[in-house]
């Protein structure tokens, strides 16, 4: 059997080498891992395991992130798996320094290396697949070959290569935004691509935007564990507004609106005696950027930072095609309702990747077609889209917006994948009259009983 998995983050690593292991000829398709929003995670995983710590805590913890709107069986089968996911990563060799809290956990349960989990842990996954056969393509993945609702491949440089089973562990779509901290290409061509082939969407209205981004020469990341080892959100006249241990979508918001005001909002890390030794990479480049955290106060701003909503699966990650699966960002199956948790993310990427890998060994899928249609698509204007979304689809929507962004989406000459996938947030979001976690309305600033479930985009939105 041939399995291509389109990613090489942390989800698509774990997957491969998790059915490498049992005989599978793998291929990753895709840019060098460190290319990956993985390689980036600061802070790390959320595991249950610690004294004091239960599996049971941070399923309520991840529930009520998640604004209720989570599926509680996807958030049990996840969690529940937490212990076999640390052990995987053990046995690779990966080794954590500490623990911290991060907003919105009731236990310091983010196991990190350094702050810098992602670039520590993702090459010790990257070796390991190379050992074990993985191939690596390190090419661009242009289409799912799918004719009839039939699996055929993937189309690389417009040629079609053939596959029995596909995984799709590209991340989410963070790029579409003008600000974020990821990787610029997670655009989620991939998921707009099956979403024209017929695969329905999920919670695509919900957009988590990290609180404390920090543009300079490019944009970064200034990890929730920093806030979780004393620092404090202050504005330029040093008034302080807001927990800063909350979740991110109450966090995000509140420093929003106090730049409404025109109040500059800061990062105040000055009581952070060790801050260079526990977070040395950022520690590294606000010294670049001609910035001293033991000294200055941090300028920040709330950046684009994760999906929560995507390509439509199961609890053992199918779609609706056989022999297409998706895990990590790209998938949802309601792990994270309406507000993703903190370093949960990381945790879903290595069950994920590990559940597939049985998925598709349980059912052998196998090509029934030999040829797709090929489209050939042109990205376009992205820039253009990106700043469409950052203005209309951002952190604080109303109907106004909405409506006119969607009107704007039909004069943008880009990629119609991305277009379809826009227009699926836009009128996902207008046809959600709540607020509910990261999705806010200032014209429905309420929850909403009757908005308690999750959304599906298939040509229209259907919450």
């Amino acid at each position: 059997m041939r399995v291509a998995v389109i990613g090489g983050g942390l989800a698509g690593l774990t997957a491969s080498i998790s059915l490498a292991r049992r005989g599978v000829d793998v291929t990753i398709i895709g840019p060098k891992s460190k290319d990956s929003n993985s390689y980036l995670a600061q802070a790390g995983i959320a595991f249950p395991i610690l004294d004091g710590d239960s599996p049971y805590s941070h399923f309520i913890d991840t529930i009520r992130a998640g604004k209720y709107l989570n599926d509680e069986a996807a958030v049990w089968s996840i969690i529940s798996k937490a212990p076999e996911a640390y052990d995987f990563l053990i046995s690779l060799g990966v080794t954590f320094t500490g623990n911290e809290l991060e907003g919105g956990h009731s236990y310091p349960r983010v196991f990190t290396i350094k702050s810098e989990t992602g670039k520590h842990m993702i090459p010790v996954l990257e070796k390991h697949a190379k050992e074990l056969g993985v191939n690596f393509m390190r090419k661009f993945a242009e289409e799912v070959g799918i004719k009839g609702k039939k699996l055929a491949g993937v189309f690389v440089g417009g040629e079609l290569l053939k596959f029995d089973a596909v995984v799709i562990a590209t991340g989410g779509f963070s790029g579409l935004y003008r600000f974020t901290a990821g990787v610029q290409s997670n655009l989620g061509l991939l998921i707009g691509d099956v979403a024209m082939k017929g695969v329905p969407l999920r919670d695509i209205e919900f957009i988590q935007f990290h609180p404390t981004g920090f543009v300079g020469r490019r944009t970064y990341l200034i990890s929730e564990a920093v806030r979780g080892a004393g620092a404090k959100l202050v504005t330029g006249d040093g008034e302080r507004f807001v927990n800063e241990l909350e979740t991110r979508d109450i966090v995000a918001r509140a420093i929003y609106l106090k730049m409404l005001e025109g109040k500059g909002v800061f990062l105040d890390a000055r009581g952070i005696e060790d801050f260079r030794e526990r977070f040395p990479y950022i520690y590294s480049f606000l010294r670049k950027e001609g910035i001293d955290p033991r000294k200055d106060p941090i300028p920040i701003t709330p950046v684009a930072h994760y999906t929560m909503g995507g390509i439509s699966v199961d609890l053992f990650y199918r779609t609706r095609i056989k022999g297409l699966y998706a895990i990590g960002e790209a998938a949802c199956n309601g792990f994270h309702g309406a507000n993703r948790l903190a370093s949960n993310s990381l945790l879903e990427c290595v069950v994920s990747g590990l559940e597939v890998s049985r998925t598709i060994l349980r059912e052998k899928p196998a090509r029934e077609v030999s040829d797709a249609p090929y489209r050939g698509y042109e990205l376009g204007d992205v820039d253009s889209l990106r700043a469409l979304m950052w203005d209309h689809a951002g952190i604080v929507r109303d109907s106004d917006s909405l409506k006119e962004g969607i009107k704007k989406l039909d004069n943008i000459e880009v990629d119609p994948r991305l277009k379809l996938l826009a227009e699926a947030v836009l009128k996902c979001a207008l046809k959600r009259e709540e607020s509910r976690g990261a999705h806010y309305r200032k014209d429905y600033p309420m929850m909403r009983e009757e908005f308690r479930r999750s959304s599906f985009f298939l040509g229209k939105c259907f919450p």
